[in-house]
C-alpha cells in the first residue's frame, strides 16, 4: 500500500504537499441514496492511502439548499444531512488521520446562502436595520428606486443576470454570484469575529487547513461605485483592505499549526504574492498553470512566472491540472484549444480523447515534478473525461445565469466508478445518482485501473510514491530541443517532457525511474509522452 509522504509530525508539509480534492456529493455513496456523503468517504478512505496523498481537501460539506454545489453555506458548525452529521466528519478527520492523511475543509467567506439565519434575519428586519449591515443592502436608482443600486457584473463569466435583487420592501441587495448567495459586509466587526470562530471551530475538531473560497473578493468599496466610471482601486476585487482580514485569519492558524491556500484569480504577479506574506495566507491555487495550454513555450513561461512571484514572499508554488470548476484535463487537452477559459466553453466541442489521455498522462508526471504544492482532483487519477450532461440533467446555475450558453460545471462533478460490473459503476447508489453517468463509464472503473499496470490509476500511485526522489529544492532547466520541456531537482532527478513532434534523446542517467507511456523502439521519448530519470 502506498503512504502519504509526510509525517503528521511535519510542519512543513504543506510545502511540497499531495493533496487530493474532494467533491463529497459525486465521490462514494455509502447510503444509497444517489448523493455521495461521509460514509462513502470513510469506506475509501484506504483507496486514498493507497494512492499516497498526503491530505485531502473537502469541497464545502456544510448545510446547505444546493443552489451553487454547497457553496452556499446555510450553517458552518453543521453538517448538510445528505452527506451525514458532524460526529461523522469528525471521525473521517481521525480515521483519515490514522492512515496519516490530514484534512482540510472550505471556507466561503464572501457569502453566505440566503438561507443563513444572519440573511433570514435581515429579509425579516427590513430596511435600515442593523441586521441588514450585515450585508450590502441599498436602495435602488430611478425615480421610484427601480433601477441596480450600481452596475457591477456577475462573478460567473458569461451571465447577462444582474447582481443586485429588489425586495418587496424596495431594498436591494447584492450578490455577485447567484440571488441564493447574498454578499456579506466585510467592514462589520461581527462578519469577522464570526468567521474567526468558524475557523477555530474545525481547527479545534482536527483538520490541518483550510482552504478559502474567492479569497480576493470579500471588500467592498463602501460607495459601491459604478465600475464603468470609477476610476479608483478596484471597487470589490483586490483591495487593500482585505490583507488586514487574513493578518488576523493568520493568527488563528498559527495557533493550531493550521494552513491556508486561497482561491485567488488575479493577472498582476505582485499583487498575488501580496496575500502569501509570511503572515497572510500560506498558499494560492496557480491558475496560470492549471489554465495554460498543452505547448512548451508557454508551460515553461507559466511556470517561471509562477516560481518568479512565489519566491519574493519565501512560499511555496501549487500547481493543479484541473478541479471541481474547470473542464477535465483529458477533454481539453484532446481538443484543438487545449487552454482554459471560462468564456470559450461550448456544447459539442470536438474532442480526441486518445490524445487528451496521452497529455494528462504527460501533464501528471510535470507537475508532479515540479517544486512545491501538487493537487489532484478527484477522478484525475482515473483518466475520466469531461462528461456531456443532457441539458434536462444540468444543475449547474452557472449553465442558466449564461441562459444556456454555458454548458457548466457538472461535466467534471459526475459520480466516480468504482466496481465496473455493479450499478451505477459501483458509485453506491441504489437509485441513479444525482448527475448521470455517461455510457462507458465503468471501463474507467477503479477495480479494473488497479488491476492494469499500465492504466492512468496505476501510473498516478507509482508517481507519488516516486515523487520524493525530486526532493524539496529548486529547479534547473536543461538545455533541450524545440518542444522539450527538461529540468533537474536538488537531487538529481531529472523530468523531462516532449511536446514536440519528433522523438526526443533522453539526457544521460543511470535509471529510467518512470515514464507516461513507452519509449519508441530507440529509446527515445515519443511525442506527448513524459519521463522521470535519476542521474
Amino acid at each position: 500500500m502506498g503512504q502519504p509522504t509526510h509525517a503528521l509530525d511535519d510542519r512543513d508539509w504543506w510545502r511540497s504537499a499531495v493533496i487530493y480534492q474532494v467533491y463529497v456529493r459525486s465521490f462514494a455513496d455509502g447510503d444509497g441514496d444517489g448523493t455521495g456523503d461521509l460514509a462513502g468517504v470513510r469506506a475509501r478512505l484506504p483507496y486514498l492511502a493507497e494512492l499516497g496523498v498526503d491530505a485531502l481537501w473537502f469541497t464545502p460539506w456544510y448545510l446547505s439548499p444546493l443552489k451553487d454545489g454547497g457553496y452556499d453555506v446555510a450553517d458552518y458548525r453543521t453538517i448538510d444531512p445528505a452527506f451525514g452529521t458532524l460526529a461523522e466528519a469528525e471521525k473521517l478527520i481521525a480515521e483519515a488521520r490514522e492512515l496519516g492523511i490530514r484534512t482540510l475543509v472550505d471556507i466561503v467567506p464572501n457569502h453566505v446562502s440566503d438561507q443563513h439565519p444572519w440573511f433570514r434575519a435581515a429579509l425579516a428586519a427590513g430596511p435600515g436595520s442593523p441586521e441588514r449591515e450585515l450585508f450590502h443592502f441599498r436602495p435602488g436608482r430611478g425615480a421610484r428606486g427601480e433601477l441596480p443600486p450600481n452596475d457591477w457584473p456577475s462573478q460567473f463569466t458569461g451571465s447577462t443576470e444582474p447582481v443586485w435583487t429588489r425586495l418587496p420592501d424596495g431594498d436591494w441587495y447584492l450578490h455577485l454570484f447567484t440571488p441564493e448567495q447574498p454578499d456579506l459586509n466585510w467592514a462589520h466587526p461581527v462578519v469577522r469575529q464570526e468567521h474567526e470562530d468558524i475557523l477555530r471551530f474545525w481547527f479545534e475538531r482536527g483538520v490541518a487547513g483550510v482552504r478559502v473560497d474567492s479569497a480576493a473578493l470579500l471588500a467592498k468599496d463602501p460607495a459601491l461605485p459604478d465600475l464603468a466610471t470609477h476610476s479608483g482601486p478596484h471597487p470589490f476585487v483586490d483591495r487593500d483592505e482585505l490583507h488586514a482580514v487574513y493578518r488576523s485569519w493568520r493568527r488563528v492558524a498559527d495557533e493550531y499549526d493550521g494552513v491556508f491556500v486561497g482561491e485567488v484569480w488575479l493577472p498582476d504577479p505582485e499583487r498575488f504574492a501580496r496575500y502569501l506574506r509570511s503572515d497572510e495566507l500560506h498558499t494560492a491555487f496557480n491558475f496560470p498553470f492549471l489554465t495554460c495550454a498543452w505547448d512548451a513555450g508557454r508551460l515553461r513561461t507559466a511556470i517561471d512566472t509562477t516560481l518568479a512571484e512565489h519566491a519574493p514572499v519565501g512560499a511555496p508554488a501549487t500547481w493543479v491540472l484541473c478541479n471541481h470548476d474547470v473542464t477535465r484535463t483529458v477533454t481539453r487537452y484532446g481538443r484543438e484549444d487545449t487552454a482554459f477559459d471560462f468564456a470559450t466553453k461550448a456544447f459539442g466541442t470536438p474532442t480526441d480523447l486518445a490524445l487528451g489521455t496521452r497529455r494528462a498522462r504527460a501533464a501528471a508526471l510535470l507537475s508532479l515534478a515540479l517544486p512545491g504544492t501538487v493537487y489532484v482532483y478527484q477522478g484525475e487519477e482515473l483518466g475520466l473525461p469531461e462528461a456531456e450532461i443532457p441539458a434536462c440533467r444540468i444543475q449547474d446555475p452557472m449553465h442558466f445565469r449564461s441562459r444556456g450558453a454555458d454548458p457548466g460545471r457538472d461535466g467534471c462533478r459526475v459520480p466516480l466508478p468504482w466496481v465496473a460490473d455493479a450499478p451505477y459503476a459501483g458509485f453506491g447508489s441504489l437509485e441513479e445518482p444525482w448527475l448521470p453517468q455517461p455510457a462507458g463509464w465503468a471501463a474507467y472503473a477503479v477495480d479494473r485501473q488497479q488491476r492494469d499496470p499500465d492504466s492512468v490509476l496505476s501510473l498516478y500511485r507509482r508517481a507519488v510514491a516516486a515523487r520524493p526522489a525530486f526532493g524539496d529544492g529548486p529547479l534547473t532547466w536543461l538545455p533541450a530541443p524545440e518542444g522539450v520541456l527538461a529540468f533537474t531537482r536538488a537531487r538529481g532527478a531529472t523530468c523531462v517532457v516532449n511536446l514536440g513532434a519528433a522523438p526526443a534523446v533522453l539526457p544521460a542517467h543511470s535509471r529510467l525511474l518512470l515514464t507516461s507511456g513507452p519509449l519508441d523502439e530507440t529509446g527515445r521519448l515519443p511525442q506527448d509522452t513524459a519521463a522521470w530519470l535519476l542521474a
